[in-house]
């Protein structure tokens, strides 16, 4: 078997082996999971049959954060055991009723998850007074995930405000082995010994992390009247590198305002940038490519109608670089680009997205920059603001440049590392969007 087609082999069918070995053992009570290849038709049957929004309403992912395989020198690399992590999230948007994704995409093992909650944050690792909800998974309060798969808790009621953070704790009593997790999360979340999902205190988390763990989104109920999501698919400028830590300053979070500021109808923001991502090739460090990712990173959000897609300057960067980061013989052309472009334009369209592209921002004098590479993120620009492809064009590009260089981000917006706008430029990037051409 080819190494692409183990990856499959692993990615879609183990799951599915798993399953039925767990199901000989006699863990049906426990066991509420979907392989990746299933979700898009595992969330349909649980819309359906187990989790019916209220008549009025519909589900609507609030937040999401695109699952990675552990990395060197992350908690993920040796993974949990005995303890409970509480991801710290920020809902981008309301309800009165949530449910939770979770998920062991990348995981060697079951995960066991023996308990989990979900509350209002309250400060720190703590969780604001009556806020902190028991998920069951079927009725049943622990669930076993698969290797490759990923489990949805029952829904419970919780109100959730606009632009709130939850604390989603899971606890995880037996060796979790390599952890899935998303790794720039630019939020602190919180790690404590033993079984603490409940704790409403936060004194027991003594150990903090800026990675999320077997999280991977939140959806709550919302009126029908409201649009549903849209979805940020990038690379580390979209996952908010370089934007100061703890202070949701991602150029999506600050859409997320935005669009909360403008009222009815509203629209949530789903943030699945993932950094050093490329459109057309997989990385050890950086998450699967965008167009192997885009069924579940995208179309499986609840309630998703619009995508922004922001992605190919790594594509660019890489393709001068070799090392542990890229395989080998990943020179990329501009064209090369252009055409995975066009081939998530037209998955959006048959799922019935709109999908806006956003231009590549400037990154002369970033330790991967060339003249070359300079000549390609110009020609991948041209053909999103000139093509016709997208439903809409975003020139980020435009909104972070320096006026008197537009290869080199504008000094002002720039974090330092000549690739990543700072807080102020990831504001800027969110101000060239216009919200109507996301609400029409």
């Amino acid at each position: 078997m080819t190494s692409a087609g183990i990856r499959r082999f692993r990615r879609y069918l183990w799951p599915l082996v798993a399953g039925v070995l767990l199901l000989g053992a006699g863990d049906v009570a426990r066991l509420s999971f979907t392989s990746a290849a299933s979700a898009r038709s595992h969330r349909k049957a649980a819309v359906d049959v187990a989790t019916v929004a209220p008549k009025g309403s519909h589900w609507v992912a609030t937040w999401g954060a695109s699952p990675q395989a552990a990395t060197p020198g992350n908690l993920s690399e040796v993974g949990f055991t005995d303890q409970t992590i509480r991801n710290i999230v920020l809902a981008s948007t309301g309800g009165r009723m949530v449910r939770v994704w979770f998920t062991n995409e990348f995981g060697s093992r079951p995960l066991e998850i023996g308990r989990a909650a979900i509350g209002v944050e309250g400060g720190g690792a703590g969780i604001a007074a009556d806020t902190n909800v028991s998920l069951s998974f079927a009725g049943h309060p622990s669930v076993s995930i698969p290797p490759g798969a990923e489990a949805l808790s029952d829904p419970v009621r919780l109100r959730v405000l606009p632009l709130a953070h939850l604390a989603v704790s899971i606890f995880v009593p037996d060796f979790t082995g390599p952890a899935t997790e998303h790794d720039e999360a630019q939020q602190v979340s919180y790690v404590a010994s033993g079984d603490r999902a409940l704790d409403r205190v936060g004194a027991a988390f003594a150990n903090e992390t800026e990675s999320w763990y077997f999280v991977k989104g939140v959806d709550v109920v919302s009126p029908a009247t409201d649009l549903g999501a849209v979805v940020a698919l990038g690379d580390s400028i979209t996952d908010g590198v370089g934007s100061p830590i703890d202070e949701d300053a991602t150029w999506p979070d600050d859409l997320a305002r935005r669009l909360d500021v403008q009222g009815h109808p509203r629209l949530a923001v789903v943030n699945e940038g993932i950094g050093g991502n490329r459109v057309l090739n997989d990385s050890l460090c950086c998450g699967v490519d965008a167009l192997a990712r885009f069924d579940t990173d995208v179309l499986d959000q609840s309630g998703a109608r619009d995508v922004i897609l922001l992605e190919g300057i790594n594509d660019i960067g890489f393709s001068q670089h070799r090392g542990w980061l890229t395989a080998p013989h990943t020179n990329v052309s501009a064209q090369q680009i252009i055409a995975g472009y066009e081939q998530i334009i037209a998955q959006a369209h048959a799922a019935g997205l709109k999908i806006f592209g956003g231009t590549l921002t400037p990154f002369k004098g970033a330790n991967y920059w060339t003249p070359a590479g300079e000549a390609k993120r110009e020609a991948v620009n041209r053909w999103i603001r000139t093509s016709g492809a997208f439903d809409g064009v975003i020139d980020f590009a435009k909104a972070v440049s320096d006026p008197s260089d537009p290869s080199k981000l504008n000094p002002a917006y720039d974090s330092g590392d000549h690739l990543h706008p700072n807080g102020a430029g990831y504001r800027a990037m969110a101000s060239a969007i216009r919200l109507a051409m996301l609400l029409n």
